[in-house]
């Protein structure tokens, strides 16, 4: 039996996820493609296999600041097969990878037919959403190096890899700090041996003691995911 590497189609009962799979495409996800924009029709919903795509508001007086991530334990444009097919934020693609994709139209069909698939599309906006509660808070009461801690072991949970390909300026976009700010917390990061950092490209080397680095908010989020594919 066949089973997705999108951890989310893997939990969907064998009959739903036999009734999607010939509307599935296999696409491939372009680092800094843009997947969604606000007010703006989708015209795809993605189950990523791998890579990472973020979630991102723009602030017309500053950078724009992340507020979720989603990758093979989620669906990106996933609301729009619940509701009005346009886009509230900006999706980005922030590590290549390959994906599912499938029309909303189809989506929105099958969601009406299968109640927990429904459901679970529902469900997993309400953990977005948690996840972007979340990510307000850290940004306002965490320090930088507690951030980029937290960041760093989520984007590993995702790719299911200690190696990250990622610039110092999509960094700093993506923790919405100065670039300054992520050459002096990744510096003191290696210099503690949790990590190598050389040009776009971060190797994780003490994954417990990042954890311990960390804020809360990365137990949070990773719990919300687990009760999700759990139910």
């Amino acid at each position: 039996m066949f089973q997705s590497p999108n951890l989310l189609l893997a939990s969907l009962p064998q009959n739903i996820f036999a009734a999607m799979e010939p509307h599935l495409e296999q696409a491939t996800l372009t680092f800094g493609e843009l997947i969604a924009e606000p007010e703006r029709p989708i015209s795809k919903v993605f189950f990523p296999f791998s890579g990472v795509i973020s979630l991102v508001v723009d602030i017309s007086e500053g950078p724009m600041i992340e507020t979720a991530m989603v990758g093979r334990d989620g669906v990106a444009n996933g609301m729009s097969a619940l509701d009005g097919k346009v886009a509230l934020h900006r999706g980005i693609v922030q590590v290549a990878g390959a994906a599912a994709t499938i029309n909303p139209d189809t989506l929105h069909t099958l969601a009406r037919e299968f109640e927990p698939l429904q459901a679970i599309l529902i469900r997993h906006e309400q953990v977005l959403l948690a996840q972007a509660q979340q990510s307000a808070g850290c940004n306002a009461s965490h320090s930088v190096e507690a951030r980029m801690c937290r960041w760093l072991l989520r984007m590993r949970d995702l790719t299911g890899s200690n190696e990250l390909k990622l610039t110092q300026e999509f960094l700093s976009q993506m923790l919405g700090v100065r670039r300054s700010s992520v050459s002096i917390v990744a510096g003191t990061l290696q210099e503690a041996g949790f990590i190598t950092y050389r040009r776009g490209h971060i190797r994780l080397l003490d994954v417990a003691q990042i954890e311990q680095g960390a804020c809360e908010c990365y137990g949070a989020v990773k719990a919300h995911y687990q009760r999700l594919l759990a139910s």
